[in-house]
């Protein structure tokens, strides 16, 4: 209902609601492309993800690799890559947070937000 008991303009709103997902298929897109890196270990090792949460590499410094402690290279493993997936995270919320508000604030389904 629009104030002052005037109907709302179905094509008006029609039109937005297709910009709005024309706006938000461009930004997953976007973070489809987009790689963030997360570090463990002093740089040790590094994960790169895409803003999706797509794991794209894995760089391990040979200085990590201790054939006597391979648990110690798994959690530096585990590390970085919740390192990549914090900031990939981070980035979704960076470039759909606006449209999720403009879509209600509901959220965006599978979205932390």
């Amino acid at each position: 209902m629009i104030p002052g008991g005037g109907q709302p303009n179905m094509q008006q709103l029609l039109q937005q609601a297709q910009k709005m997902q024309q706006d938000l298929a461009r930004a997953q897109e976007e973070l489809a492309q987009t790689e963030v890196d997360g570090q463990a270990g002093g740089g040790l090792v590094t994960a790169t993800v895409t803003g999706a949460g797509e794991l794209r590499n894995l760089k391990i410094d040979p200085k990590a690799v201790d054939p006597e402690d391979t648990e110690t290279l798994a959690d530096l493993v585990v590390a970085a890559v919740h390192a990549a997936n914090e900031n990939a995270q981070a980035l979704q919320q960076e470039k759909l947070g606006p449209l999720a508000q403009g879509m209600g604030g509901g959220g965006i389904p599978g979205l932390p937000f």
